[in-house]
């Protein structure tokens, strides 16, 4: 399976530039990009969004959104994944890590 990310719209854009000059073979999408959910929309909408195309959905809300995959699971669904950036690393720590994720993910 080839990753492919959802960046939160609290996620700053600086992600998405660094991600796709880093990683340009990564699919990165960010909500409120014309192929993505709007700006605003809810978060068990996204999760829905997320489980339909296959993304992953990268956040920093560490509040509601366990709340939010909880029910969605609860219903039946599934995601591909959540990842909830740790608010403690620095941007560089974060790109790397979801950088190698996806390169492990590529077929050989």
């Amino acid at each position: 399976m080839t990753i492919q990310y959802l960046l939160d719209e609290h996620i700053a854009s600086l992600y998405r530039t660094q991600l796709m000059r880093q990683a340009p073979d990564l699919v990165v999408r960010m909500i409120g990009d014309p192929d993505a959910p709007p700006r605003g929309t809810l978060d068990p909408e996204i999760l829905i969004w997320c489980e339909i195309h296959d993304f992953i959905l990268v956040t920093n809300n560490r509040k509601s959104m366990p709340k939010h995959l909880a029910v969605h699971l609860a219903e039946g669904h599934h995601v591909p994944g959540i990842f909830i950036i740790d608010p403690s690393k620095n941007i560089g720590e974060t790109l790397a890590e979801l950088i190698i994720i996806a390169g492990a993910s590529f077929p050989k």
